[in-house]
């Protein structure tokens, strides 16, 4: 640490959440001392357009670099394994971006090497960060709802709708063989078993591949970055544009979720519903400061995001006045500041209050159950191994 007790934070990744990263650490007060990309120039040009002082020119003098307490690691899914657990060995704290690993045995690999290493680490599922959400959290954990009976909802995005949208995602041997679930439904698995206190034990899943030929371009396109108009070639694609997937969970309830990046108009618009014995919630990233509160008997609520009015862990999360909207950065940095809190008591990663590489390698178990289902074309159990 720095002599006035300030995380150091490195960041692998160069493109859109790379940056999301470098951004949200500085606001959480890490001082980010580094930047790795895909070759020294690009780490180069990177770390200058955002004022860094280092663009490194290897994963190796990343991780032997002294100044650095905490990497994050932004980088296309099959490098997570390699990438993290390279940093985990050399004692360093991670945060990894979902998800965990391309399959389950990386999650588990990493679990494990993290808790033998001892070291602080966190699977970036920051969606939870938003206030309401943690104040949904508090809400079912303490009974308000009653028990969870059926839990629905969805993830929509439109940015790889036509056949000329092209992303790493979409190459099996970068983004992994699962793509849409993988990588935006992941998230909603992940926040309704944090907001339910619920895990799913059984899946039944619809795989659907809308575009099966897409036009590449060969040059570089960011995530987001809109099509290129250079030459292209054709590549057949086999991983899932949308999914339809029906819920089994360990308390007996029941849900459903569909996950889509080919729905027009939709940016990312995430959204669920829980419904409990007594009342549900239901809230849509649309709207990321309202929570709406649902009765039988009685008038149905809106919760307004506002500190003064929230429970003491959501209001523990909520940077700027009620009425004045916190969104996607934000959630970023509530979940970075938690991690650095956790590396400055020199915590060993265990008993902490956000998302950790357990989580990331139970939402592996998850989405493994939902490939296996939608190849047999029945229910499939999540199989986890437990620790």
């Amino acid at each position: 640490m720095t002599t006035a007790n300030r995380v150091r934070a490195a960041v692998i990744g160069t493109g859109f959440i790379g940056t999301v990263h470098v951004e949200a650490a500085r606001r959480a007060g890490a001082q980010v001392v580094g930047v790795l990309g895909s070759s020294s120039a690009k780490s180069e040009a990177v770390a200058q357009a955002l004022g860094i002082a280092r663009g490194y020119g290897s994963l190796d003098e990343l991780l032997s670099d002294p100044d650095v307490d905490v990497v994050h690691v932004t980088s296309p899914n099959a490098l997570h394994l390699p990438q993290a657990l390279a940093a985990v060995e050399a004692g360093k704290n991670v945060i990894c971006e979902k998800p965990l690993g391309i399959d389950v045995a990386q999650g588990r690999q990493l679990m494990d090497a993290a808790r033998s290493a001892g070291v602080v680490n966190a699977t970036c599922f920051n969606i939870r960060f938003y206030p309401v959400l943690h104040e949904a959290h508090e809400l079912v954990r303490n009974g308000a709802l009653g028990e969870p009976r059926f839990l629905t909802g969805s993830y929509h995005q439109d940015w790889l709708m036509y056949p000329t949208d092209w992303n790493w995602r979409l190459e099996d041997s970068k983004g992994g063989s699962l793509r849409a679930v993988a990588d935006i439904g992941s998230h909603w698995l992940d926040l309704l078993k944090w907001i339910g206190g619920v895990r799913v034990s059984e899946v039944f899943a619809d795989l659907h591949t809308f575009v099966p030929i897409r036009q590449r371009p060969l040059g570089e396109v960011q995530t987001f970055g809109g099509s290129d108009d250079g030459d292209r070639r054709d590549i057949e694609i086999h991983n899932d544009d949308a999914a339809g997937i029906l819920l089994r969970f360990d308390n007996g309830a029941r849900g459903a979720v569909t996950v889509s990046q080919v729905s027009a108009g939709r940016k990312n618009d995430l959204s669920f519903e829980v419904a409990g014995a007594d009342d549900a919630l239901m809230w849509q990233s649309s709207a990321p400061d309202r929570l709406w509160l649902g009765h039988r008997g009685r008038t149905n609520e809106e919760l307004l995001r506002d500190p003064g009015q929230l429970s003491e862990a959501a209001a523990k999360v909520t940077f700027y006045p009620g009425g004045h909207v916190e969104g996607f950065g934000e959630t970023f940095r509530g979940l970075f500041e938690r991690v650095y809190a956790a590396i400055r008591k020199g915590s060993s990663g265990r008993n902490v209050d956000f998302p950790t590489f357990q989580d990331g390698y139970d939402a592996l178990c998850v989405t493994d159950a939902i490939s296996r289902s939608a190849q047999s074309g029945s229910w499939e159990a999540v199989m986890r191994e437990e620790s």
